[in-house]
């Protein structure tokens, strides 16, 4: 499992996100443009020495991340979706996609993926900050998939 990030607006989420990617064995893809340089000072400091030994892929735009992955299944994370994350049944090759902090994704991107979910909030609130949806939707994509994909952590 795997998690892609549309063109990210903001360097210390991107950090925190290849961190935590990393503490699970998981992937990180960039779908550019990102709004940052990603060797800047703040990526570097808020992902520790977690973010140099994290698997990172860049792909320039969303027409070359779809031909790098295939046939994976992209699950969108968005406000938008009927399905909470709880209720979903993830596969252990899915593709966890998050939109930009500040604007989600475009409508085609929206329309393209596999499968769309959303996180469950209180009825008075609007967002999380993308770093904890993040890592909130890859525990649950990897508890829910039945591989866990834990083998090998402490």
């Amino acid at each position: 499992m795997d998690v892609a990030l549309y063109q990210p607006d903001i360097p210390q989420n991107t950090a925190a996100i290849l961190r935590t990617a990393r503490c699970f064995n998981a992937a990180v893809h960039i779908v550019g443009p990102a709004a940052f340089d990603l060797s800047d000072r703040a990526v570097r400091r808020a992902g520790l020495d977690y973010a140099a030994r994290a698997t990172l892929v860049r792909h320039s735009n969303w027409t070359s991340f779809l031909d790098a992955i295939g046939t994976r299944r992209t699950v969108l994370f968005t406000t938008r979706a009927s399905t909470f994350v709880t209720e979903f049944a993830f596969e252990a090759d899915d593709i966890l996609l998050f939109g930009q902090e500040s604007a989600g994704v475009p409508d085609d991107v929206h329309a393209a993926a596999g499968a769309t979910v959303r996180i469950p909030m209180a009825a008075d609130t609007r967002s999380l900050n993308l770093a904890v949806s993040v890592g909130i939707g890859l525990i649950e994509g990897l508890r829910s998939s039945a591989t866990i994909q834990l083998k090998g952590l402490a």
